[in-house]
């Protein structure tokens, strides 16, 4: 069984690869794909050839791992989840080429267990679980934040997840272009803003350099929370920390429990995930899915960019 998958061969280097998928097994389950996000945090760094080294990561490699679409065959012990529409968080089904994180394919083998049921009611918005699972993480059993940094999809979760839970926080944002949309929340331009009583700051933007402003702006006690991904090292000034008594968390990878969460509130409408999915293309051929790439990393318009798979149903 094969599958036509995006490949990065090479930094900035993209083919639409039909690719052999692994067995399937007993426990598996075959998906055709309807659509697939492309990431600017992780995917970004993959494309540009800067993410850190870790376990899985080179090149050739197949991206992605904001996936919906349908089981089309199952293994014997899921014959039963057949027709189920379900998130899929990525897959390692291509053999010889890394799957990193492998869900942006015409088709993917994954375990059952990971296929994650969901209401035809989400459609391609279930393509946002992982960013709203790692919204969710951010304050999961914390305090939600009064000021978020960055109104990229991410910052604008974390805005929506703490507007539920009552909050009123601040984002900063300093491109016009991203600056509208808020909706319970304010957008400003951290130049303008000149509060430096934040509880709970939460960076999205992956910017190293921005901790000392970011502590600079912390009530006694207060925490900045590091919810972006840093290719660099990121440091900060001992004594404004210091003096603040400061804490600095970091907010990792959103965990199972996280993705059952968001997906109850997306579906029960406490949490909504409109107005984020602002570009489309259809993954026809390696140019149009190239431009996909291209136009979700460096046009500030694009929140979100979802490839469209019917073409190889």
């Amino acid at each position: 069984m094969d599958s036509v998958a995006v490949v990065f061969q090479q930094p900035e280097q993209l083919a639409l690869q039909l690719l052999p998928l692994s067995a399937l097994g007993d426990d598996d389950v075959l998906v055709k794909v309807s659509r697939s996000a492309i990431s600017t945090g992780t995917e970004r760094l993959l494309w540009t050839g800067r993410m850190p080294q870790f376990p899985g990561m080179g090149y050739p490699l197949v991206p992605g791992y904001e996936s919906v679409g349908r089981i089309a065959d199952a293994g014997r012990n899921a014959q039963s989840r057949i027709g189920d529409l379900v998130y899929v968080p990525g897959a390692k089904c291509y053999g010889e080429v890394r799957g990193l994180f492998g869900g942006s394919a015409s088709k993917v083998i994954i375990p059952a267990a990971k296929a994650m049921h969901l209401a035809d009611s989400l459609a391609e918005e279930g393509v946002l679980l992982a960013l709203a699972a790692t919204a969710f993480h951010v304050s999961a059993n914390q305090q939600q934040p009064d000021l978020i940094i960055g109104h990229g999809v991410l910052g604008r979760l974390i805005a929506r997840m703490g507007v539920a839970a009552g909050k009123k926080p601040v984002v900063w944002e300093t491109n016009p272009t991203r600056a509208t949309g808020a909706v319970g929340y304010t957008v400003v331009n951290p130049a303008d803003d000149k509060d430096t009583r934040y509880h709970s700051i939460c960076d999205v933007s992956g910017d190293a350099g921005l901790l000392d402003t970011l502590i600079g702006r912390l009530a006694p006690g207060g925490e900045v929370v590091l919810a972006g991904f840093y290719e660099g090292n990121v440091s900060f000034a001992f004594a404004q920390a210091f003096m603040r008594e400061a804490r600095i968390r970091i907010a990792a990878q959103w965990q199972p429990a996280d993705l059952i969460a968001v997906k109850a509130l997306a579906e029960s409408g406490a949490l909504s995930l409109a107005g984020l999915i602002t570009h489309h293309e259809q993954a026809e051929d390696a140019a149009r899915v190239d431009m996909a790439y291209r136009t979700a990393f460096g046009d500030a318009s694009c929140l979100k960019m979802v490839l469209n798979w019917s073409s190889h149903a």
